[in-house]
C-alpha cells in the first residue's frame, strides 16, 4: 500500500488520539505521544513538520501497528482513510 506524501505531524497526531494515544509534551519541533492501551506505556516521537517523509511515517504507522497488534495497511486505511 502507498503511503501519502502529504500528512502534517499535528494531523498524524490527532488521527492516534482516536487509537488511545494522548500528547504528553512536545519540545521544539517534536510531538511526544503516550499509550497505555495494552497495560504497558508505549512512546511514539512525532516531527512537527508539514509534510512528514514516507520513510518517517511508515517507520511511526509500523511502530504503532506493532504496538496495537495490527496489520499496518488495516491502520493506515482506519487513519487516513486511503
Amino acid at each position: 500500500m502507498k503511503l501519502p506524501r502529504d500528512v502534517p505531524g499535528t494531523e498524524l497526531a490527532s488521527l492516534l488520539r482516536g487509537h488511545g494515544y494522548e500528547i504528553t509534551r512536545q519540545t521544539g519541533s517534536h510531538i511526544r505521544l503516550t499509550s497505555v492501551v495494552k497495560g504497558s506505556e508505549h512512546h511514539v516521537t512525532i516531527p512537527r513538520h508539514k509534510h512528514l517523509r514516507v520513510g518517517t511515517l511508515n517507520a511511526i504507522l509500523a511502530d504503532v501497528a506493532s504496538y496495537l497488534e495490527m496489520e499496518r495497511g488495516k491502520l493506515v486505511e482506519e487513519l487516513l482513510g486511503r
